[in-house]
C-alpha cells in the first residue's frame, strides 16, 4: 500500500495520457536551455581565462558529448517507468535516504535560478536605460546597485506565475520561445560581422594568463554545467512518448546548439574588445553599447532567454526535489515556491564578479559533487537492478528500498568516498584555503572532478552492495 507520506499526485508515475512530449518538444526544451546568458558567458569566460575561440568552442562541443551520454542513460528512466528523479534515487539511497540527494540538487537549482534571475535583472536594468529611466549603475566597490537589486526582484516574481501552472505551460513557453532566441541569436552576430572584418574577429590572439589555460579544469566545470540536468532529466522525460524522443530530441537538443551558441558568446567578447575597447563577458553591456534599437531589442531577447532557460532548467527539478522532504505536504507548486525563496538568498553577482569564479569554483564545484550521485544512480539502475525497480516499494515503506530506516548507508559512503578526495583541491581553487598549502596533486584532482567521482562513487556503489539486490529489481 501507498504510504501518504511518500507519496502524491506530482510523485506518482505518469500514466499514458499524461505521455505527449514527442522529439521535437525536447530538442525545443533543450534549444531554450541552451540560449542563455550562462552558456553565452560560459564562452566568454573561456576567453577570459586565456583559451583561443577554437579551443573554447571544441572544449564545449566535447563536454555536451560526454553529458549527453548520462544524460540519455538516466533519460531512459522516465518513458519505462514515468517517475521524477527523486523517486528514483529512492531506489539506490533508500526511501527516505534520497531526500539528500534531491536536496543537495534542488540547492545547486535554487543557484542557478539566482543566477539566472541577476542575468535577467542585468538585461531589463539596461532595457529600462534603454527607456530613458537613467538608473544608476553600481558605485566603486559595489557589485550591484539598488536599482539593479529591484531589477532582481522583479524578474523573480516573473516566474511564479510559470510554476503556478505547471509543466505544460512550460513545454508551450519553450516551443514559442526558441525559434525566437534562434533568431535573435543570428541577427547579434550577423550585425557583430557586418562591423568588424571576420579575420580581425577571429584574429584576436589568445589572452595571456599565468599558468596558461586549464584545459582538464575547463572540460570539467563544461561537463558540470549540465551536470544538474543529468540527474534530474527523468522529471521530463516521464512525459515522453517514447525512448526515441527522449533520446533523439536530446541528442539534437544539447551538443550542436550548445557549441553554436557558444560562437555567439566568442564573438561578442571579441567583438566588444575590437569596437569598444573593453571585452565584456555579459551580452547586456555589450547590446548597451550597440544603440537603443539594437540594445532594446537583443536585451527583450535576453530576458526571454533566461525567463525559459530558468522555468524550466531551475525551478521544475527543485519542485520535485523539495516534494521528496514531505510529499504529502509539499506540492510541485509548493516545491518551486520554496526554490524561489532559496534563490532570494544566494548572491550570485558575488560569485560572477570574476570569470574564474564561475568556470572552476561554481561549474566545476558543484559538478563534482553531482557527478557521484549520477555515478550511484547508474551503477544502481543498470548493474545491479538492470533497469527494473519495484513501484509499489518506491512509495511505502518496509519494501525493498527501505534500507536500514529507510537510508542506504553503502550509498552515503560511495558518496563520500568519490566527493571527499575532491575537496581540499576545491578549496584551494575557490580561495577558501591557500593554494601553497594544499598538496599540488590534490589541486589536480579537482580538475578532474566530475570525471573522477562519477566513476569512484559508482564503483565503490556497485562493490558494496550485495548481490541478491539485483533480484529485487523485478517491475511491479
Amino acid at each position: 500500500m501507498t504510504d501518504p507520506s511518500l507519496s502524491n499526485h506530482d510523485l506518482i508515475p505518469t500514466t499514458a495520457a499524461q505521455r505527449t512530449w514527442r522529439w521535437q518538444d525536447f530538442a525545443a526544451l533543450w534549444v531554450g536551455m541552451v540560449v542563455c546568458v550562462p552558456t553565452y558567458t560560459m564562452a566568454s569566460s573561456m576567453l577570459d581565462q586565456g583559451f583561443s575561440w577554437q579551443q573554447a568552442v571544441f572544449l564545449v562541443l566535447l563536454a555536451n558529448l560526454i553529458v549527453l551520454v548520462p544524460m540519455i542513460l538516466i533519460g531512459r528512466v522516465g518513458p519505462k517507468h514515468g517517475i521524477p528523479f527523486p523517486v528514483l534515487a529512492r531506489a539506490s539511497f533508500g526511501v527516505k535516504g534520497a531526500s539528500l540527494p534531491a536536496v543537495l540538487r534542488g540547492l545547486v537549482a535554487c543557484g542557478w535560478f539566482s543566477i539566472n534571475c541577476y542575468f535577467g535583472a542585468l538585461a531589463l536594468h539596461s532595457f529600462l536605460n534603454v527607456l530613458g529611466f537613467g538608473l544608476a549603475a553600481p558605485a566603486p566597490g559595489e557589485t550591484i546597485s539598488s536599482s539593479q537589486l529591484a531589477c532582481f526582484i522583479a524578474f523573480w516574481a516573473v516566474h511564479i506565475v510559470f510554476i503556478w501552472k505547471g509543466t505544460e505551460s512550460i513545454r508551450l513557453l519553450e516551443v514559442v520561445a526558441a525559434p525566437l532566441m534562434i533568431g535573435a541569436s543570428i541577427a547579434l552576430v550577423v550585425a557583430l560581422v557586418m562591423m568588424v572584418p571576420s579575420a580581425q574577429l577571429f584574429g584576436l590572439p589568445a589572452k595571456e594568463v599565468p599558468g596558461g589555460p586549464k584545459f582538464w579544469a575547463a572540460l570539467t566545470g563544461l561537463v558540470g554545467f549540465w551536470a544538474t540536468l543529468a540527474l534530474n532529466i527523468p522529471d521530463f522525460t516521464r512525459f515522453a512518448r517514447s525512448q526515441r524522443d527522449q533520446t533523439l530530441g536530446q541528442a539534437l537538443g544539447l551538443p550542436v546548439p550548445m557549441a553554436l551558441f557558444s560562437m555567439v558568446g566568442v564573438i561578442g567578447f571579441s567583438a566588444s574588445a575590437i569596437l569598444y575597447g573593453k571585452a565584456e563577458l555579459f551580452p547586456d553591456a555589450l547590446l548597451a553599447k550597440m544603440g537603443p534599437v539594437a540594445a532594446g531589442l537583443g536585451l527583450l531577447v535576453i530576458l526571454l532567454a533566461n525567463l525559459t532557460t530558468n522555468v524550466a532548467a531551475n525551478l521544475v527539478s527543485p519542485s520535485y526535489d523539495f516534494s521528496q522532504l514531505a510529499p504529502s505536504k509539499i506540492s510541485f507548486r509548493m516545491g518551486g515556491l520554496i526554490a524561489a525563496l532559496i534563490g532570494l538568498l544566494f548572491m550570485p553577482w558575488k560569485l560572477l564578479a570574476t570569470s574564474g569564479g564561475y568556470l572552476f569554483t561554481w561549474l566545476g564545484g558543484y559538478g563534482t559533487l553531482l557527478g557521484a550521485i549520477a555515478g550511484i544512480l547508474l551503477s544502481d539502475y543498470y548493474l545491479l537492478r538492470r533497469t527494473e525497480l519495484r513501484h509499489d516499494d518506491l512509495y511505502r515503506r518496509g519494501g525493498d528500498y527501505e534500507y536500514t530506516g529507510g537510508w542506504n548507508l553503502r550509498a552515503l559512503v560511495a558518496l563520500l568516498v568519490g566527493v571527499l578526495p575532491c575537496l581540499p583541491g576545491y578549496l584551494a581553487v575557490s580561495g577558501v584555503v591557500d593554494k601553497a598549502a594544499v598538496p599540488a596533486g590534490l589541486v589536480t584532482l579537482f580538475d578532474f572532478g566530475w570525471f573522477f567521482s562519477l566513476a569512484v562513487s559508482g564503483t565503490v556503489y556497485i562493490l558494496s552492495m550485495p548481490r541478491r539486490s539485483a533480484a529485487q529489481g523485478a517491475a511491479a
